[in-house]
C-alpha cells in the first residue's frame, strides 16, 4: 500500500488568491475517488500537484508512479500511434490490447490524430492511459465525447481495474456506477466522504438545507440589531437637540446628561456592531447559479430546416451514416446520436456550411437568410483578452462578462487571456459567446462537456424556458432524459 499524503499544502498562481490553504489529507491508493467541484476550483490543479507536475507549499508524500488522461498531443498531423508515442513510451500491441477491451479498431492508430472523432481520441488516450497496470491513475474528464456504449464499455472495464484511482467527472450516472469515495472542493473547503456522486449530493442538499435555515436566521438577527443600533443613535441624537434648545440655566445638566447618554449609544453602537459582524461571519457560503439568458430570435418561417435523404461520406467515399430524414420547425429541437466515429460533428459542420454559405439543396433545404450561432466540439483559443475577444466576436463586454459570471467565473479570472483558461473555463466562454449571438437556429455539439453540474443544470433551464430551434449531438443519456427533446440515431 502507497498512500498519497498532503500535508499543509497551500497553492496559488502568481497573482492570484489561494485554491488550497494549508490542507492535510490522506488518500488510500485503493479508493476509487471522485474529484468534485465547480469549473475552475482546482481540480485539475490538484492532479498536476499530485504528479509533481506544479510545486506549492508543504508536502505531498506518495511512492506511486501515475498514468494521467488526458495525454498533452504534440503533433497531432501525425499518425496516432507515432503522436502518442513522442509523449509516452508504449507499444503499439500495448495500446492495441487496451483499444479491444474498449471496442475499438486498432487500425485507427495509423490514422493522423486530428482526423479521428472526439471519442476515437478518447478511446486512444484512455488505452494508453490503462496500458500500465501498476501505476495509479488519474482521470480527467474521461467520458467527455463518449457515446452511451462506450461510457458503459468505460465504466465496465473501470469496475475491473484492481487498483484505486482518481477521476475527475461531471457526468453523474457514471459516477454513480466507478466511485467509491468523493472529495469535494466547494466555495471554501473540501469535503471528503464514503460513497458515490449521489450519496454526496444527498448529504449536500441536506447541509444546504441546514444551512440556509441558519442563514435566514441569523439574517433577521442581523437585521434587529441594526434596527436597535439605529434606535439608539436615534435617541441619543434626540437627547443631544433637547440639550441645543434648552434653557441657559438647564444646559449644564442637560449637557451633562446628554453627554452620559451618547457615551451610552456609542458604547452600546460598537458592541451592537461587533455582534453584526460576529454574525455576518457565521454565513454560510451556499453554491447558487443564477439563470441564464439566450439572443434567440425566431426566424420569420414556420419550417426551418428539411433534410432528405442525405447521406454523407469519408475521405475513402464510404458512406457514414444511412441516408438521413428529419424536418425541423421553428421552435422545435432536435437530438442527434450515434456511435463515435459515426459523423455527428461532420452533419453538423456540413449544415453550418450549407446555411452560412446560403445553398439550400434537395437534401438539406432552408429558408435562405437564416442565421445560426454553432458551438463547436473542439475550440481553439488565439492569447486574446476577454475585451479584445468580445470585440473579435462582436459582442458587447458587459454581456459576456455578465454571462460568464453567471455561469461561475470567478471576477479576477476577467484578466486572464483566453488561452490561460481551464478547459472548462474554456468550455464556458464558447457557450456564452454562443448564447449571446442572435440566432435563428442553434447547433451544439455536445454542449455538456468539461461543464460542472450546476452549469448543466442551468443549459437544460435555459433550453427548456427559450425553446429555441436547435440541433444538439449529445450523449450523456442523463442530460437526453432532462431535457426531453426528440431524438435521432444515427446508424450505420
Amino acid at each position: 500500500m502507497s498512500n498519497i499524503t498532503l500535508q499543509h499544502l497551500s497553492f496559488a498562481y502568481p497573482g492570484e488568491g489561494p485554491l488550497f490553504d494549508d490542507i492535510n489529507l490522506i488518500i488510500d491508493d485503493q479508493w476509487r475517488l471522485g474529484l468534485l467541484g465547480r469549473n475552475g476550483r482546482g481540480k485539475t490543479t490538484l492532479l498536476k500537484l499530485i504528479q509533481g507536475q506544479l510545486h506549492g507549499k508543504g508536502k505531498i508524500i506518495t511512492h506511486q508512479s501515475f498514468a494521467s488522461y488526458p495525454i498533452n498531443i504534440q503533433s497531432p498531423n501525425l499518425p496516432t500511434i507515432m503522436a502518442i508515442q513522442e509523449i509516452v513510451p508504449i507499444e503499439e500491441w500495448q495500446i492495441a490490447k487496451e483499444l479491444a477491451k474498449l471496442n475499438t479498431r486498432a487500425d485507427i492508430l495509423w490514422q493522423p490524430f486530428n482526423t479521428l472523432s472526439g471519442g476515437e481520441q478518447t478511446k486512444v488516450q484512455l488505452a494508453c492511459t490503462f496500458a500500465d497496470p501498476i501505476s495509479f491513475v488519474l482521470l480527467d474528464e474521461p467520458t467527455n465525447h463518449l457515446d452511451a456504449q462506450a461510457r458503459q464499455t468505460v465504466t465496465q472495464y473501470l469496475h475491473a481495474k484492481k487498483q484505486g484511482f482518481i477521476i475527475t467527472s461531471h457526468d453523474r450516472g457514471f459516477l454513480d456506477q466507478v466511485i467509491d469515495h468523493v472529495l469535494v472542493i466547494e466555495a471554501k473547503q473540501l469535503y471528503l466522504q464514503q460513497g458515490n456522486y449521489s450519496n454526496y449530493r444527498a448529504q449536500k442538499d441536506l447541509r444546504d438545507q441546514t444551512n440556509q435555515a441558519n442563514n435566514e436566521q441569523l439574517k433577521k438577527e442581523i437585521r434587529r440589531l441594526k434596527a436597535t443600533v439605529q434606535e439608539k443613535q436615534t435617541w441619543a441624537n434626540k437627547a443631544e437637540t433637547k440639550k441645543d434648545h434648552a434653557a441657559h440655566g438647564d444646559r449644564g445638566f442637560l449637557g451633562a446628561k446628554a453627554a452620559r447618554m451618547m457615551k451610552r449609544s456609542i458604547n452600546l453602537n460598537h458592541r451592537l456592531n461587533n455582534e453584526i459582524k460576529a454574525k455576518k461571519g457565521l454565513l454560510t457560503n451556499i453554491e447558487q447559479s443564477s439563470e441564464l439568458t439566450m439572443n434567440y430570435q425566431p426566424a420569420s418561417t414556420p419550417q426551418l430546416l428539411t433534410v432528405h435523404d442525405l447521406s454523407l461520406r469519408n475521405e475513402e467515399q464510404s458512406p457514414l451514416f444511412k441516408p438521413l430524414n428529419f424536418n425541423l420547425a421553428r421552435d422545435h429541437q432536435l437530438i442527434i446520436t450515434g456511435a463515435n466515429g459515426i459523423g455527428k460533428t461532420t452533419l453538423l459542420n456540413y449544415l453550418a456550411k450549407q446555411i452560412t454559405n446560403q445553398s439550400p439543396s434537395f437534401d438539406c433545404d432552408f429558408p435562405r437568410q437564416l442565421t445560426i450561432s454553432y458551438l463547436h466540439q473542439q475550440l481553439n483559443y488565439d492569447h486574446q483578452k476577454l475585451d479584445e475577444y468580445a470585440k473579435t466576436h462582436g459582442l458587447e463586454k458587459e454581456a459576456l462578462l455578465n454571462l460568464l459570471y453567471k455561469l461561475g467565473f470567478q471576477r479576477n479570472t476577467f484578466r486572464h487571456a483566453t488561452d490561460e483558461l481551464s478547459a472548462g473555463q474554456q468550455r464556458k466562454l464558447a457557450l456564452a459567446t454562443c448564447l449571446l449571438t442572435p440566432a435563428n437556429l442553434y447547433l451544439l455539439d455536445e454542449p455538456f462537456n468539461y461543464l460542472d453540474t450546476y452549469n448543466q443544470d442551468q443549459l437544460v433551464n435555459v433550453l427548456q424556458t427559450v425553446h429555441p430551434s436547435l440541433i444538439m449531438v449529445e450523449h450523456d443519456p442523463t442530460i437526453i432524459q432532462q431535457l426531453g427533446f426528440p431524438t435521432i440515431n444515427l446508424e450505420y
